[in-house]
């Protein structure tokens, strides 16, 4: 009996650190316009977990509090999302052109092995923190043939890694003369349309996906939203860049780490 009540302890006190790492990670997502995906998936990689049974799960719970926090942004005035804004149809774009990425991912990610998936999940988040750090004081001019690419490229990485998203996306966005507020906010919306466009593909695809995670990165991702907006209103973006930048080398090296040393 004692033992049964200790493995039910454990499993409800590693149910609570899931919640709350996701938690954090959207946290952080909302000061970024990602980093959700690119910081939970290595971290839960690194505890054992599959890419299968973590991949499904990151992205379903980016597609719930990626909307939330997109009405939150838009009330905080963080962005216009109203029916004939440019931000609106930049936003539609990058999620549309996201179903060529994310159906390409998918086809790939069931049918490569954990070793490779892994492999490049660890390569994907090291270079994302590299791109972030060395993209700080560079702008380029709006192109919308560069915001379909990007969306294509980063949806790739998405509906592959469960990560690699709203870096990108965010990125990119800056790159094109966007400011941060505008670029993170838009990010999020963009990014909750290629995870749903990810989700419906692993249905279609796999049989093997496990949601055991699922409740809780919902949960925790969910909690998340009420903070996020107003974090993002009253924070400054470069020192927050500078940071998840960090933090994404040291994840994708530790992935690396974990997969060639083990």
């Amino acid at each position: 009996m004692i033992e049964i009540f200790n493995i039910t302890l454990f499993g409800i006190n590693f149910i609570f650190s899931v919640i709350l790492l996701a938690f954090i990670c959207e946290l952080i997502n909302a000061l970024l316009g990602g980093g959700h995906g690119t910081i939970v998936t290595p971290l839960l990689i690194l505890l054992g977990f599959a890419p299968l049974s973590i991949i499904p799960s990151v992205l379903l719970a980016e597609i719930i509090s990626g909307f939330l926090v997109s009405i939150a942004h838009h009330k905080f005035g963080n962005v216009d999302f109203r029916i004939s804004s440019a931000h609106l149809k930049v936003a539609l774009l990058l999620g549309i052109c996201s179903v060529i990425g994310v159906i390409l991912a998918v086809i790939v990610a069931v049918n490569v092995s954990t070793f490779i998936l892994e492999a490049y999940i660890g390569l994907l988040v090291l270079s994302i923190g590299v791109v972030i750090l060395a993209t700080l004081n560079m702008k380029f001019r709006f192109s919308w043939g560069k915001i379909l690419g990007l969306g294509i490229f980063a949806a790739f990485n998405k509906g592959i890694s469960g990560g690699g998203y709203g870096p990108i996306i965010t990125a990119g966005q800056l790159l094109t003369g966007l400011n941060s507020k505008e670029a993170v906010s838009i990010s999020s919306l963009a990014k909750s349309l290629a995870c749903i466009v990810g989700i419906i593909a692993y249905f279609v695809l796999s049989k093997n996906v496990n949601w055991f995670l699922a409740p809780s990165l919902v949960l925790g991702a969910v909690f998340s939203v009420p903070f996020s907006a107003f974090i993002v209103k009253k924070m400054y973006e470069r020192s927050l860049r500078i940071f998840i930048g960090l933090l994404t080398i040291s994840l994708g090296a530790a992935t690396l780490i974990k997969i060639f040393l083990t």
